[in-house]
């Protein structure tokens, strides 16, 4: 008998819509000219890969020229925050070390390329702390900004938990305090947002937000792996951290991925018609699993807000657990899950997000992350819940809890 398949780990990577494959598949052979080629070949994939720029334009509701494609998130997020860095110290006369503010549990492309350029004495870094909740609190945010701040850093919808952070009411007040600041011959501070998980279900509009910087990934909205985007805002200061030819406008040397470029656009045309109805489906299901596993299950509990936080997102901690036996013997059973993060993925350590919101160490190690998509029916959701059941049942018995 064939094993049961259930994915639920759609905040890893979603599977490629068949729409999309569609639209990239001629790219992959008939039209493969490079867009930076002169001939006809050429000008048949620039056409193309600017039909895509045009499509994530309209997406987040700004020009096609603010719109670079990249490799994915992680190469945006480096951009935004080391480009930004070395924008400054190309542009500052003065030999003051400029400031960043991120948060604690941002993705840990952030943290890391936060903590690389404060290693190489290129910036200083404050991270502002997390509520057990898993929402920021503004004044904590406000009470870090010094003179030489220059970037703020904040992720729109945790990848862990799917809590999502005051991102409108953060650009409100950083465009009342540039105000200020133009006034007083400070550095403008620049306003970036780790948009990947909010793309499928929030509002991402640029100016709606009152972001500079965007990160979107194509491979978490049912599109490609490998191709991405950062929004820049004009006149924002930023400085390319990847050198050779002038691809995109001078920002992002290398040749362009046309499929996946135009596999990208094609997934933000699909999310943008379809946002408002997956994310109804998707919550009641999301909803229907919270209540069962805390009524059906003993000790456990869901991490981070209950009310703001992505539809599709369920974080959980069970009590007298390990994560990694629940993920195995889920695994068995034919369900995919997560104990947190990909990219963390083989990592001993407990989650730096849970540790952010105050999940002990040992709690952090019983924690299970169920990420749902628009392709979830009810049988697989009720055929997790009871496996789910079955497998801590028996780590349970077997630990003697």
């Amino acid at each position: 008998m064939r094993k049961k398949k259930v994915y639920l780990d759609y905040a890893s990577t979603t599977p490629l819509d068949p729409r999309v494959f569609a639209a990239m598949k001629p790219y992959f052979s008939q039209k493969f000219g490079n867009p930076m080629s002169l001939h006809s070949f050429g000008k048949e994939a620039s056409e193309a890969v600017e039909k895509a720029r045009k499509q994530a334009a309209d997406f987040f509701g700004c020009e096609p020229s603010e719109i670079i494609f990249t490799s994915g998130a992680t190469e945006s997020n480096n951009f935004a925050v080391k480009g930004t860095v070395i924008a400054f110290a190309s542009h500052s006369r003065k030999k003051t070390k400029p400031h960043i503010i991120t948060t604690q549990f941002e993705h840990s492309c952030v943290l890391a390329s936060c903590k690389k350029i404060e290693e190489q004495g290129m910036a200083d870094v404050s991270l502002v702390p997390v509520s057990r909740e898993g929402i920021i609190s503004i004044n904590d945010l406000k009470n870090e900004i010094r003179e030489n701040t220059i970037l703020v850093s904040v992720m729109y919808a945790n990848n862990e938990i799917g809590t999502i952070q005051p991102i409108k009411e953060i650009g409100k007040i950083l465009e009342k305090i540039n105000r200020e600041r133009e006034m007083k011959n400070l550095p403008q501070i620049a306003f970036h947002t780790d948009a990947v998980q909010a793309i499928n279900y929030l509002d991402c509009r640029v100016d709606s937000l009152g972001v500079d910087l965007l990160t979107a990934s194509g491979h978490k909205i049912y599109g490609p792996k490998g191709i991405g985007c950062l929004y820049i805002r004009k006149n924002t200061p930023i400085r390319r951290i990847q050198d050779g030819g002038g691809h995109e406008s001078g920002l992002r040397a290398g040749t362009l991925n046309v499929p996946g470029i135009v596999g990208f656009g094609e997934s933000l045309r699909i999310a943008e018609k379809e946002r408002r109805r997956n994310y109804k489906i998707v919550e009641k299901m999301r909803d229907y699993l919270i209540l069962r596993i805390l009524k059906e299950i003993k000790g456990v509990r869901l991490n981070g807000s209950r009310i703001k936080r992505i539809p599709n997102n369920i974080n959980l901690t069970l009590i007298n657990v390990e994560g990694e036996g629940m993920l195995l013997g889920l695994d068995m059973k034919g369900v995919a899950v997560s104990t947190g993060s990909a990219c963390s993925s083989g990592d001993l350590r407990p989650s730096h997000v849970l540790t952010a919101i105050g999940v002990s160490e040992e709690e952090s190690h019983g924690s299970l992350r169920v990420t749902l998509g628009k392709y979830t029916t009810k049988q697989e959701a009720d055929y997790f819940l009871n496996s789910l059941k079955e497998v801590v049942t028996r780590l349970r018995k077997i630990a003697g809890k």
